[in-house]
Parts: C-alpha cells; structure tokens; sequence
C-alpha cells in the first residue's frame, strides 16, 4: 500500500500553512517503517487541482490542512474521513481550501479518489501580512493534530519512532526552503 500525507496551505501566512508545517515536521522528526507499506510526505502548497494526478497515484491519503468551523476556537482540532465530512467544517477560511474541497469532490464524483482522512485545525487569520509565525494557540493545537496524525499512520500498519526533537515553529520557519 503506498500511503501520501499532504500538507496543504499558504505558508506565506502564518496558520494558514499548519498543514505543510506539520507534514514536515512528521518527516523530519519521524521515522515511519512497515513491512509492506511505503509513505511519503509531500508539500501540496495551494495547489488544489494540480494535486489530482498525484493524489490519485496513492492507496490511502492522509491531508493535513487548517478548516474553518463555526463556533470553534483557534486551535481546535478535526480528525474525519473525508466521506464523513462534518456539517460544522466549512472550509471557507481561505480561498484555498474552498479550492480544495472542490478538487476532492470532483476527483471522489471521477471515481478516483482513494481513501482520504483528514486531520484539520482552526486557524488564527492572519489577514494579508506575510508571515512564518504561528499563532500561540495553533501550536498548542498542532500537538493534537500531531497525535491525531501519529495515530491514523499506525492504524494503517506503520510503527512510528521519534529521531528528533525540531520545534513546529522552527519547521515553520524553514518550510519555504523544503524538506
């Protein structure tokens, strides 16, 4: 089984790149291994649309992104299978992800779409400043998410060994120069 986890977002603005930031952190302080199982990590930026060739290329995905509830609290964190998508998650706190959630439903309407969990945090809303800083309550959240992520892996048969220690908020500083 080939298994992708994709971090979706801008990470020009803050939060709203969680999802990238956190697919690298996994990578790099992560090591993934099973007996018949391969994982990749990828940056999926703002893509949207382009990612279907590669998305469709893979037995089971798993997207990181940040998801825009209502009455939620920054920080507050949605794990679901794409096929369950809650009411509550709009995704409409930024232009991307409407994108996105467009781009999964016309790959899952071809018939391609395999087996896709997300794993989404409510962002603080950066506005239009560039910035690599996240907001104080998303990293408090990420650690959930981590740990929402950590565990789909493991039920799709990997074991997890933490190799390193880099801090979210340094990963999100270095995120631009790729992992």
């Amino acid at each position: 089984m080939k298994v992708l986890v994709l971090g979706i977002g801008n990470i020009l603005f803050g939060d709203e790149g969680i999802g990238v930031h956190l697919a690298n952190y996994l990578k790099v302080n992560y090591s993934f291994s099973s007996s018949s199982h391969s994982i990749e990590f990828i940056d999926g930026g703002t893509l949207a649309q382009a990612l279907i060739p590669l998305i469709v290329e893979y037995d089971s995905v798993l997207m990181l992104d940040s998801v825009d509830v209502a009455d939620a609290k920054i920080g507050d964190v949605y794990s679901f299978p794409f096929n369950a998508l809650p009411k509550q998650v709009t995704w409409a706190g930024s232009a991307h992800e409407v994108e996105m959630l467009q781009t999964l439903r016309l790959t899952e309407i071809l018939g391609d779409l395999p087996p896709l969990h997300i794993v989404g945090i409510v962002p603080k809303i950066i506005g239009e400043d560039t910035t690599f800083e996240l907001s104080e309550e998303l990293l408090q959240g990420a650690k959930t998410m981590e740990q929402e992520a950590l565990k789909y892996i493991q039920n799709l048969g990997f074991k997890a060994q933490k190799i390193d220690s880099i801090p979210l908020q340094e990963i999100a500083y270095n995120s631009y120069r790729g992992y």
